[in-house]
């Protein structure tokens, strides 16, 4: 292939990328707007925001091996088709269960392209170095595109209302439809055997159910008995599935890779990244907009230095993987991150210069480490099974998105609540426990002074909540990163020759 179209290829699958994962985080600035034009309930905004996710994890797997089996071109093209269409249908959601359907649909059209975005890349390039650059660029485009759907959406709703944030896909989906139909070519050798759809199925409902019951346990009145049965359905059906694969001479998902180290490490670093990115910028940018008075478009800028040190970081990485290994850049920079956001929180309310710098050390070690794990698993599986592994790092990258979003959007509303200490003789629905959004508007009803302090009382509870949330962030990222620098180590000394 000449090397100008390998290159145009690269752009076209990133882009596609960009859209998958940018909607991911698109509606962190949107939520405020969309929550009041809409009407939406915080348990449908809550929905609006993880309906996407939350689909998109289950059905990765089964589109991943359809394009192991149909070609992941094929694969590609129909999922430009469903993501456009659903965009518009998105769009113009007229209220909040339109807006979720449309979310649902989205996520299909998504789950039918990521796999297939890693898997041409791999079949495309057939240079290591080049690979590793590909790789590099992809994955910053993961971290980065995430990181930036807050900005994008800061940016349009500057000018436009809620509903561009899904119409900015239109014309990139045309323009991606084009040019991989006249350039991407289906090149791997395609397996004959027919799609397991039980199994596809069982993973489908044991990721949406666990994740559903994530989200039902950190709701501020949750059900215990639906997320114990919930919780109880997914993992029942994941043990069922995940036994069946093992006994399976060609399964959907090889189970034997976890065996491989960096495999395995790649997978937890793309989980516990994802979900860290998701959830910290989930409560940041409604911190920044409604205590500190921002604008979406200021908040989005605000975030800035995180997608641009991501994509800076992405082709360092691929540049260092061939020489040093990967271990190395996943615990690396998974520690950067972690420390990275325990110095913004650090410097946020008094140095804002020292917390903008934080958040490019945060951009930078959450890129190095998705490249560095894209690298380790794309790498660890066979050519065949390429759509396997791709989907295998995508679920968890997704899967990732939509429990960090539910558990640390659910502490989120759980620390706010206790936080919040409603002043003595003021009365307020019971919702404006809720969120920091139903407190203010449930204070309209109130006298000027009355709605000050309760104003004032709700901000406070917000900002201590935000603080608690993100200590865990960081210390989740630390732990992992310390967890995965033993692992490597462990892995290294064992290889080492007794003397």
């Amino acid at each position: 292939m000449p090397n100008n179209n390998k290159w145009l290829i690269l752009a076209i699958v990133s882009s596609a990328l960009l859209m998958i994962v940018m909607d991911l985080t698109i509606l962190y600035t949107a939520l405020p707007s969309l929550t009041y034009a809409l009407g939406a309930s915080a348990s449908q905004k809550l929905w609006i925001v993880n309906a996407y996710s939350l689909v998109i994890a289950g059905v990765l797997p089964t589109f991943g091996a359809l394009g192991d089996r149909w070609g992941h071109r094929n694969i590609f093209l129909a999922g430009l088709v469903v993501f456009g269409a659903a965009s518009l249908l998105s769009a113009y959601a007229p209220n909040p269960e339109m807006l979720i359907a449309g979310r649902v649909v989205l996520a299909l059209g998504g789950g039918m392209m990521m796999p297939a975005t890693l898997s041409i890349i791999r079949l495309t390039f057939t240079d290591a170095r080049e690979q590793a650059m590909a790789i590099g660029i992809w994955s910053a485009v993961a971290a980065g595109g995430a990181a930036a759907g807050p900005i994008i959406g800061g940016v349009l709703l500057e000018y436009f209302w809620w509903g561009s944030v899904f119409l900015v896909n239109v014309p990139i989906v045309l323009v991606a439809l084009v040019v991989a139909a006249l350039c991407v070519t289906n090149k791997q050798q395609r397996s004959h055997r027919p799609l397991d759809w039980r199994g596809s199925l069982e993973i489908m409902v044991g990721i949406i159910a666990t994740v559903f019951a994530f989200k039902e346990l950190v709701k501020r009145d949750p059900s215990f008995g639906i997320a114990v049965l919930a919780g109880f359905l997914g993992v029942l059906t994941l043990v069922l599935f995940a036994r069946r694969q093992m006994r399976m001479a060609d399964p959907m998902i090889d189970f034997s890779l976890f065996h491989n180290g960096r495999f395995s490490s790649g997978i937890l670093i793309a989980f516990i990244t994802s979900a860290s990115v998701a959830g910290f910028e989930l409560v940041f940018s409604q911190r920044l907009q409604l205590v500190d008075g921002f604008s979406p478009l200021e908040a989005g800028l605000y975030i800035l230095p995180v997608p641009l040190a991501a994509l800076a970081a992405g082709p360092v990485a691929g540049a260092l993987i061939p020489r040093r290994g990967p271990e190395p850049l996943m615990w690396g920079g998974t520690l950067a991150g972690g420390l990275g956001l325990a110095a913004c929180l650090a410097a946020f309310d008094t140095h804002q210069g020292l917390a903008i710098a934080a958040l490019m050390v945060v951009g930078f070690g959450i890129g190095v480490a998705m490249t560095a794990a894209s690298s380790a698993v794309i790498n660890g599986a066979p050519v065949r099974r390429t759509g396997m592994a791709a989907s295998t790092e995508s679920v968890a990258f997704d899967m990732g998105a939509g429990i960090g979003v539910a558990v640390f959007g659910g502490l989120m509303s759980a620390a706010y609540s206790l936080s919040f200490a409603l002043p003595q003789g003021v009365q307020l629905p019971a919702v404006a426990r809720d969120s920091l959004e139903e407190a203010l508007t449930a204070a309209r009803s109130l006298s000027p002074a009355n709605h000050q302090i309760v104003e004032i009382a709700a901000k406070k509870g917000f900002s201590e909540a935000f603080v608690f949330v993100t200590a865990i962030v960081s210390c989740v990222l630390v732990a992992t990163a310390i967890a995965i620098y033993r692992k490597s180590r462990a892995m290294r000394f064992s290889h080492v020759p007794a003397e």
